[in-house]
This record gives C-alpha cells, structure tokens and sequence, in this order.
C-alpha cells in the first residue's frame, strides 16, 4: 500500500476520527438530525481540513514553534470563513440548518489535531491526503448516523419518505439522546468488527502468524513448547 493510500485507508477506516478517535462529537451529536446535515458538515470540515492542511505543511518550516497553534488557528479561520460564505451565498438552507456549528469548524479538534501531530511535520502531498481520507472519513461517519436518525425519528431518508402511514416515528431519535443512542451502537460495531480482525489464531505463537507445528524457526518453536510444557505443569498441579 502506497503512502497516499494509507493516508486515505488511514482517514476512512482505520483512524475514522469519529468512530476510532472519538473526535468532533459536538457537530456529531448536534448536525446530524439528517442525512443531509450530516454531508454537508462532513464536506464542509474536509474542504477546510485540505485547504488547511496544505497551507500549513507548506509553511510548517516558517512557522516558528512558540505561536504554533495560534498560527494554526488563524490558517484554520481563514478557510472556515470562506467555506461559510459559500454556504450562505450557494446553499442557504442547509447554512441555516448547521447554523452555529459552521463556524465551530475553526476549533474542531479533528483540523487542530492533524494540523498539529501531520501537517506541521510532514511534505505537502501527504498533508492534503491526509486532510482528504480524515474528511471523508469524518463525512462518511455523520452520514451515516445522520441517515440511521432520519430513518428511525422520522421515516424518511435525504428528505424522501421511505416508509409509509404505518410507521411511528421514534422521535427521541431526531433528539439528542438519540444522536448518543446512534453513535454508541454504531462504534460498538465498528470496534467489533475491528476485534474480530485483529484476534490471534489460537494456534499461533509470538507474531509469526503461521501454525506452530509447521514452524519452522527452531527458537521459535523452543520458546512455544517450554511455554506448552509450563502451563500444562501448572494444570497438573
């Protein structure tokens, strides 16, 4: 795997700042009453994510370190205020459905992470392939529990209703408690799955990866029976 897929691959699923890093929850829990919230904040942090990633990685050997993050915030601020009145000016109603969280963006710890811990350390393309696989790993996460809340509280999906006069909506579902009820299931899925991957053959040792019997390091191997014989000692006993 290349070093710009891994940072997409990185983004997406396996540091997904949402359900991994348990990041940004305050537009998490609040934007996502829908489906299409939830794109357009995702799409929203992204853009400013790029932008600010590369601006910062291209002047990550300028910025002195005593006003580091200062610097990083007014970078940050700068493409938030942009990527705001595009909003207002092209798309009103969704501005005026994120409202307040639009120009939260500025001290989204997602943006102020990567800016910090990558961009201000690593070269230009990495930077803003990173701010790319973060972002949409960030918009895929608040689709999906924005469209799972849309579906339960109110029948409907992107807008369109998918179930008919038969279905009651669950209401507490479009609240608050609901976006926690959502977030919780979903990243317990998610580390289960991730557990279920990660989980060791039971007839493996060390890191080899491969069957013991068939094994063909010798110290390996040594190192296994002496445990074997070890336990089974203590069994014994």
């Amino acid at each position: 795997m290349g070093k710009y897929t891994e940072r997409l691959y990185n983004g997406i699923i396996k540091e997904n700042p949402t359900f991994v890093l348990v990041l940004g929850m305050c537009p998490t829990l609040a934007v996502t009453t829908s489906a299409i919230n939830g794109v357009g904040m995702g799409l929203s942090t992204t853009a400013v994510l790029v932008m600010s990633n590369m601006l910062i990685s291209m002047l990550r050997k300028i910025i002195p370190d005593s006003v580091r993050m200062p610097a990083f915030i007014v970078v940050v601020a700068s493409f938030v205020t942009i990527v705001q009145f595009l909003l207002q000016g092209f798309v009103p109603s969704l501005y005026d459905s994120l409202g307040l969280y639009i120009p939260l963006i500025v001290v989204n710890c997602i943006i102020l992470g990567r800016a910090e811990s990558y961009a201000s350390k690593n070269p230009v393309g990495l930077s803003i392939f990173d701010g790319i696989g973060m972002g949409l790993g960030f918009t895929l996460a608040l689709t999906l529990i924005g469209m799972v809340r849309e579906i339960i509280g109110a029948g409907q999906i992107f807008g369109f209703q998918i179930l008919g006069d038969w279905y009651t909506p669950i209401t507490i579902f479009v609240l608050a408690p609901g976006a926690l009820f959502v977030l919780g299931f979903m990243t317990a899925i998610q580390n289960a799955i991730a557990n279920k991957k990660g989980k060791p053959r039971k007839d493996t040792f060390g890191e080899c990866g491969a069957g013991c019997a068939s094994c063909g390091n010798a110290s390996c191997k040594g190192r296994f029976l002496t445990t074997e014989a070890t336990t089974e000692k203590k069994e014994e006993n």
